[in-house]
């Protein structure tokens, strides 16, 4: 029998701040809410791999060999299900055969996508499975189809997957891995539509087939082939590829969706210095991402009607201009709450798209783009990104509840978006968790629930907000921005009563 949780968001005559007129009504469901929606991106790029997560073995911090202990444990600590490597547009210019070896015999190269900055390749397959395996999380490689070859990428499989007498095995063993590492998550190119070749969907789709009948299987590692999909509202690659490729080839189809602030790739917009119209505009964009998995699912199910091929959004965030006096091919910005609330809104999505959305990765993990963490040297701070991550962990492979959502508006400039939005699951343990995003920068919205069927007897929370949008984490204040308990909850009879402030992240925990 299926349980039903009905939410009023009524008006609060104690706050002249409050919206008013809003309902919510949650159905349990029988899906999953898959925890690789939680996943994570790290290209060599910028300082996201060195400098980053690999650092110089003199700086003074923790480290397994070089690779930066706080910010494994920081990973750990939201559980990230997985992390996609080496790229990105690096992806399709990285040879593996370069990583790996004696690293003062590895050959240099120059990152031609990201600042033009030699690449010593010291960070390997061996180096970031090893991060992988520190961070408790699958590895997820991208391979290089844009410049490298069928043979590249069927060797590079069986060098991590077979435990065969080959003569690429056996170099695995020698570099110091005897069993096999059993990677199943594979990207098949990255971006062909763009850096990774500038191919046509037709002769992508074909490509495809070919790389991915040359990566096998080896026992116990079936692979999870991920074709390399869209960029944002081309359709027509989607409906191209779910036409042109057999569905029993492919477990995911990427695709790829930045917001920008100022939905203008030559200027996109600061990361801190930004007014309520701005900010108005990029959330416009960010709530965009509704638009585009509908559609693309859309056109998924009419060749894929039993949801087998996962959309993988294994790229998005937001993307601001770099920070001034920083190299612009590094792509470093600030993360503000204006970033919590993108992050939050993005999350929420595709949790309601979980039938058809299995996998997603935030661009990037360390110093890049929309990042988790920023380091200068052996400091280290949370972005509010980071935090939102930590508040959601709880809908990890956690039951889907079902939304049916009223909201009011939140207008600024003639306009108007939905001022609240939110996703829910109950976990194995029967708790219900309500994550609220309210965007209004100055309406509190006032919740009065009532829940039917649902036995509870407390209700807990946590919010994120700040006194302004554009606050951020400094090295100087690293905790400007933090998780906070939510204390304006209460049970009232059989009654949930809650106020979500301005500008805020509010998840309830009823127990």
């Amino acid at each position: 029998m299926r349980r039903y949780l009905t939410l009023l968001l009524l008006g609060c005559s104690l706050c002249a701040l409050a919206q008013s007129d809003a309902s919510l009504t949650l159905t349990a469901t029988d899906r999953t809410i898959s925890k690789h929606i939680y996943g994570q991106f790290a290209e060599h790029l910028g300082r996201g791999i060195y400098d980053g997560f690999w650092v110089d073995k003199n700086l003074p911090v923790a480290k397994q060999d070089r690779i930066r202990l706080d910010i494994v444990a920081a990973l750990r600590q939201i559980k990230i299900p997985n992390l996609r490597w080496p790229g990105g547009c690096f992806a399709d210019e990285y040879h593996w055969r370069d990583g790996i070896g004696p690293r003062a015999q590895r050959p240099r190269m120059v990152n031609t996508n990201w600042g033009g900055v030699t690449e010593d390749n010291s960070f390997g397959t061996h180096e970031f499975l090893e991060l992988s395996k520190l961070l408790g999380c699958e590895p997820y490689i991208a391979g290089n189809v844009g410049s490298g070859t069928v043979e590249e990428m069927s060797k590079w499989v069986e060098y991590l997957n077979s435990n065969s007498s080959s003569t690429v095995v056996q170099m695995r063993k020698q570099n110091g891995h005897p069993e096999p590492y059993k990677v199943t998550y594979w990207g098949v190119g990255n971006e062909s539509w763009g850096c990774g070749g500038n191919m046509t969907p037709e002769f992508y789709a074909d490509q495809f087939k070919r790389y991915a009948s040359f990566a096998k299987d080896y026992p116990g590692t079936p692979l999870k082939k991920i074709a390399s999909g869209p960029n944002a509202d081309d359709y027509n690659w989607t409906e191209v590829c779910m036409k042109n490729i057999p569905t029993s080839m492919m477990w995911g189809l990427s695709m790829h969706y930045y917001t920008l602030p100022t939905g203008n790739w030559g200027k996109k917009g600061s990361a801190t210095a930004f007014t309520e119209q701005e900010y108005f505009n990029t959330m416009v964009n960010c709530l965009k991402m509704e638009e585009l998995v509908s559609k693309h699912s859309a056109i998924m199910d009419k060749y894929d009607p039993k949801k087998k091929v996962a959309l993988v959004v294994d790229e998005w965030g937001v993307w601001t201009d770099p920070e001034p006096g920083t190299n612009p091919g590094f792509l470093f910005q600030q993360n503000s709450l204006r970033d919590a609330l993108i992050a939050a809104t993005t999350l929420n999505i595709f949790n309601n798209h979980s039938d058809r959305v299995k996998m997603a990765a935030l661009a990037q993990t360390v110093n890049v783009l929309q990042a988790l963490i920023l380091t200068d040297k052996e400091k280290m701070l949370l972005t509010p990104t980071y935090h939102i991550f930590d508040m959601y962990k709880v809908h990890q492979d956690a039951k889907y509840l079902d939304i049916k959502l009223k909201s009011p508006d939140y207008e600024v400039g003639g306009k108007s978006i939905p001022a609240v939005n939110v996703s829910a699951s109950q976990d194995a343990a029967g708790k219900v968790h309500i994550s609220l995003v309210n965007l209004n920068l100055t309406k509190a919205v006032t919740i009065s629930t009532v829940l039917k069927d649902i036995k509870w007897i407390a209700v807990k929370g946590q919010v994120l907000t700040s006194a302004n949008i554009t606050d951020v984490n400094t090295f100087q204040q690293p905790n400007k921005l933090q998780l906070r308990a939510f204390t304006n909850a209460k049970k009232e009879g059989d009654k949930l009563v809650a106020t979500i402030p301005a500008k805020s992240v509010v998840t309830l925990e009823l127990n």
